[in-house]
């Protein structure tokens, strides 16, 4: 497509809030990013490794904390004429206290076993279920602000959790001296005071009306357990690299692996900004169900694609001599992974793209089925690529899984929800 006919198909409103949102991403993760420098200078590798294996254990346990119901919300709220929304996300608190309590019991019983497989001592476990717990909060807020199309909102409530982690971590870090400790502890401070201020914004905004509701807890759970697997598998491939690598290879490499796969995820921030502003305004476009906007949203699609490649390409090339200075010499060799994830999450920004219309049409067991398959997949591919390769076959599969990831998402969503894919069949 010719480039000046991009801003005849791109709309305004969602050029604007896709501004705000990338704006205020690309602040949001500055803050940490140039946060790197300082860690990797206070901590070592094997310290990083520790606190990597940490986030992991994180976001590996954070579609059971929730039951990924924060989805619902966020798709119930088009029917908030029928529905009475307050109670709705009331009732998904419920779900979220009860699954957390199972959680728990699981993590109690089989302490040892979890702490010994991601390499994170058995006393921080309590942790990992308290940080998990909290997310679900603020992902709910975020969910309410995203539907009602406030970027602003959106993202200063971000950039105010994402700074006090970061003055924590200094504080913690640098001045107090407890390494990789005082990372996670000031994870665990921000956490719990933005629960306290999400809880704070729910009650205000007059969000939440405590009433237990069967039909709502049904319909939460119809909505979110099929994403279980889906949110899960999606898990196991962003985190079964460190896994492999930290078993495989050893903790000190995971801790490298982890600031160049960081520096890598610079084109998936960019990727999520864009998404967020995009759903509201693509749901609004696909509701009115007429031909002429469907093809408008293809062309951006398309476009989008070609954009989002070249970023990546631009990335990888800068990234060698960049890290060289930015993170020292113990982290000097993340560079060779930084290109190969950014091509990866390249191909998860298109992935993005199509699988908008499975949530829209509400097929969300569809997903599941696809990303859990590419998930074993990546679980076979990086015991391969890393004990041929080493390291660097982590971040191979990273990039072939989420490639085929995207193309059979895409084939699955064409067949799902009918959009004119070939534009030299349609009329302009």
């Amino acid at each position: 497509m010719r480039l000046r006919n991009i801003r005849s198909v791109i709309d305004p409103k969602l050029l604007r809030s896709a501004g705000i949102y990338t704006m205020t991403s690309v602040i949001n993760s500055a803050m940490p990013f140039f946060l790197l420098p300082i860690l990797t200078r206070y901590l070592t590798p094997e310290d990083y490794g520790v606190v990597s294996m940490f986030g992991v254990l994180v976001s590996i346990i954070a579609p059971f904390t929730g039951l990924s119901i924060h989805g619902a919300i966020g798709r119930i709220y088009y029917e908030k004429d029928t529905v009475d929304i307050k109670e709705y996300i009331a009732n998904c608190l419920y779900i979220l206290m009860f699954s957390t309590a199972l959680v728990s019991i699981v993590f109690y019983f089989f302490s040892e076993l979890i702490a010994k497989i991601a390499s994170v001592p058995v006393k921080m476990l309590w942790m990992v279920i308290v940080i998990s717990f909290a997310q679900f909060i603020t992902r709910i807020v975020l969910t309410l602000w995203q539907v009602q199309v406030k970027p602003v909102q959106y993202g200063i409530y971000q950039i105010s959790q994402t700074a006090l982690d970061m003055l924590l971590s200094i504080i913690l870090v640098v001045f107090i001296g407890l390494t990789w400790k005082g990372r996670i502890y000031a994870n665990l401070m921000t956490f719990l005071i933005f629960t306290i201020v999400g809880l704070i914004t729910l009650s205000k905004n007059k969000w939440l009306e405590f009433s237990y509701n069967r039909s709502y807890i049904k319909h939460a759970l119809s909505f979110g357990i099929p994403l279980i697997p889906h949110a899960l598998g999606g898990v196991i491939m962003t985190m079964t690299d460190r896994v492999f690598i930290t078993n495989m290879v050893g903790i000190e490499t995971t801790g490298v692996y982890t600031v160049g796969y960081q520096i890598g995820m610079i084109i998936n921030l960019l990727a999520t900004s864009f998404n967020q502003a995009y759903i509201p305004w693509l749901y609004a476009k696909l509701k009115e169900n007429i031909m002429s906007s469907k093809r408008k949203i293809v062309k951006l699609t398309y476009t989008y694609y070609i954009i989002i490649i070249l970023m990546a390409i631009s990335l990888s090339i800068i990234a060698p001599t960049f890290l060289n200075y930015f993170v020292g010499k113990k982290f000097s060799q993340s560079s060779i992974y930084a290109t190969w994830i950014a091509i990866g999450y390249a191909f998860n920004g298109m992935y993005l793209m199509v699988t908008n219309y499975m949530f829209y049409a509400q097929k969300t067991s569809y997903l599941a089925g696809v990303t859990f398959i590419s998930a074993l997949l990546n679980i076979v591919l990086n015991y391969v690529l890393i004990s041929k390769y080493g390291a660097i076959g982590a971040a191979q599969a990273t990039t072939i899984i989420y490639f085929i990831k995207f193309i059979f998402t895409w084939i699955l969503s064409a067949k799902i929800y009918k959009m004119p894919w070939n534009l030299k069949h349609s009329n302009d």
